[in-house]
């Protein structure tokens, strides 16, 4: 770590996180990475409901463990009146909350934003939710697999003429992760620049973050009316782009999305003469004639084995990679040489290895300073803080409100 800021660039910054699952925690997650203090707060007994999640380890459950890393954890519930007190005392002192109940939900619980700026008018609060806060979805139960689906990813991917497929991970609800944290820095930094203004609510709605992650897909269909379908593994926008079989029975992933990266992949596969192919002069013709482009790479990789084709990959700088898996990832030596999978010390399994930070910082890198907490972890240290007794503690804890 930096000596000139041990704790990452966001040294300071307190937050609150009550939110659940997946999109929520990985935004308040990926701010405590650069160093904010993160305090996790889940319903007594029952927690939250990623930890039902699998996998598991001897009960103990693994994705949250570096969903909520970083995290200190405490049990609360919000929905008793000794349980919004204590929410109330722990806000003094915190610049941001994160949450993810369904619009309307914290205020019937007397939690709404202006009892929570009357207690800190500075109050930064981001609410993900799956369809946002206004509009005729807004109460609807939401998933990552509708976002995906509503926000037409689903219908790109799979083969051509076959089922839409889901991907085998919620990349959604990370994908509105990461929306929702930068949501937050800029309101911080609004509050930065005009220190008259208040906090902010941050309205993130996972299926319009998924939506603009599709970059071409609204414009494609306004200026050309073109809907855009699966095709296999095939790059959309460029040619060739595919995933290729080799001799020996393995993968490789290769696209050529510009033409010196074609020239430079033809020159490897001794493939010239598609150089003055008159199909496939540049990028529009190749992906309109990208089957029988397809046909004559594919067969000139096949009469390759991987390493064979990584060689003349490599030598002719056009990049690939063999389709890994988890062990692939453990044994690569640029991951290991950036120290990309990180050992963290866990209370119940003792060390765990998961994902590095990302991004670096030259200045004030972050780090993974601890896996996901137990529930209730941090109870007595976090409470005894806001001034309650061992008794008190107890007493509410007996309560059910902790």
């Amino acid at each position: 770590m930096s000596k000139q800021n041990p704790g990452g660039p966001l040294e300071g910054l307190c937050i609150l996180d009550i939110s659940t699952v997946v999109a929520g925690p990985f935004a308040a997650t990926l701010l405590a990475d650069l160093g904010a203090d993160v305090l996790k707060a889940e319903i007594p007994g029952a927690g939250d409901a990623l930890r039902a999640l699998a996998p598991h380890k001897d009960g103990v459950p693994l994705w949250w463990k570096v969903t909520n890393r970083n995290k200190k954890g405490i049990t609360l519930d919000l929905r008793k009146s000794e349980g919004k007190v204590l929410l109330g005392k722990l806000l003094q002192g915190r610049d941001v909350m994160v949450e993810n109940f369904r619009p309307g939900t914290l205020d019937r619980w007397g939690i709404s934003r202006e009892w929570l700026q009357s207690i800190n008018p500075k109050l930064t609060i981001l609410r993900v939710t799956g369809f946002g806060q206004t509009g005729p979805y807004r109460n609807r139960p939401g998933f990552a697999r509708v976002f995906e689906a509503m926000s037409g990813f689903t219908r790109m991917c799979g083969e051509v003429g076959g089922t839409p497929l889901h991907l085998g991970y919620p990349i959604s609800d990370a994908i509105g992760g990461l929306f929702g944290a930068v949501g937050v820095l800029a309101a911080l930094y609004r509050l930065k620049e005009v220190p008259s203004s208040r906090g902010q609510d941050i309205d993130c709605s996972l299926t319009e973050a998924m939506l603009r992650t599709l970059d071409f897909l609204a414009i494609e269909y306004d200026q050309l009316g073109a809907v855009r379908t699966a095709s296999g593994n095939r790059s959309q926008y460029a040619a060739p782009g595919n995933i290729y079989k080799t001799k020996d029975n393995k993968w490789a992933s290769i696209a050529a999305s510009t033409q010196s990266i074609f020239a430079r992949l033809c020159a490897a596969l001794g493939l010239e003469a598609l150089l003055s192919d008159a199909r496939y002069p540049d990028n529009p013709s190749r992906v309109k004639n990208r089957d029988s482009l397809d046909e004559i790479v594919g067969a000139a990789i096949v009469r390759l084995t991987l390493a064979e084709l990584g060689e003349r990959l490599d030598a002719h700088k056009v990049g690939f990679s063999p389709i890994y898996d988890a062990s692939d990832i453990f044994t690569d030596p640029q991951f290991a040489a950036r120290e990309a999978i990180v050992t963290v010390p866990d209370a119940q399994l003792g060390e765990v290895r998961m994902q590095c930070v990302v991004p670096r910082f030259s200045e004030t890198p972050g780090a993974v300073r601890r896996a996901g907490p137990a529930l209730g972890e941090h109870n007595e240290e976090i409470y005894a803080s806001l001034g309650l007794a061992p008794e008190d503690i107890r007493r509410l804890r007996s309560a059910g409100v902790i």
